[in-house]
């Protein structure tokens, strides 16, 4: 049986990934940052409550003791907790609004991944799934025809694309520093959840099929990409 951990997974796509790990027989950490609707998100999955606020060290480091006191190993390490943020507007952010979009998306990550890198360690076949977006490749950025494919229109959020862009190269060097771990991006396409007020144009189980399928790859699976639902996603 192997043991998960998904941040922010009190709902949506994290949630979903969390039902559909625990049917295939992981025991599923369920990460959030509320006790209430951790404690309650778990008691519905059948996973196992563990609080955690990527944006706080000391939260993540109890996470990380917590999960080794109990299993003393982690299989698989899905960074799915994100926001939006303020930030949309190129002409207009500022520094302020970057950081609070990429306290959560970026270096949220870096914390839970540095933190349960040993845990990882531990297993036989380690693997770290980190929800990014196809608005943070830069190649389709640049080339607005190839955004029909993932999305209706190109959404210029300055913050959250980039944050999703270096959460993508983050991908890259910790896969290249950890070649024995199964380490990718992925892109759950324009799902309808919270974040984007439910206006994407997919399902949440549509949206965490890549998330899933990622998440059970074996040793000899892929590491260092970027996938959705169709295949590999330029950068």
């Amino acid at each position: 049986m192997k043991t998960a951990l998904i941040t922010g997974a009190n709902k949506g796509l994290g949630r979903e990934t969390a039902r559909r790990l625990i049917t295939a027989g992981h025991t599923v950490y369920i990460g959030a940052r509320d006790e209430r609707r951790c404690e309650e998100a778990a008691t519905s999955l059948g996973g196992r409550p563990v609080l955690i606020d990527v944006t706080d060290d000391d939260s993540v480091w109890a996470a990380a003791e917590r999960i080794r006191e109990e299993v003393g190993h982690l299989d698989v390490l899905v960074n799915n907790a994100g926001v939006l943020g303020p930030g949309n507007d190129a002409r207009g952010t500022t520094a302020a609004d970057l950081r609070i979009a990429y306290e959560t998306n970026v270096f949220g990550v870096v914390r839970v991944t540095r933190a349960f890198l040993p845990l990882l360690e531990e297993s036989a076949a380690p693997v770290v799934v980190n929800v990014s977006s196809g608005l943070g490749s830069s190649t389709m950025a640049g080339d607005p025809d190839r955004f029909a494919s993932i999305l209706p229109a190109y959404y210029p959020a300055l913050a959250y694309n980039s944050s999703k862009a270096a959460l993508n190269s983050l991908t890259v060097q910790y896969a290249r520093a950890n070649p024995k771990m199964r380490i990718n991006s992925v892109d759950p396409g324009h799902t309808a959840t919270d974040l984007n007020g439910h206006s994407g144009t997919q399902t949440v189980a549509e949206g965490a099929d890549i998330i899933v399928r990622l998440a059970m790859v074996g040793p000899d699976g892929p590491s260092g990409g970027f996938y959705g639902s169709k295949g590999p996603i330029p950068w």
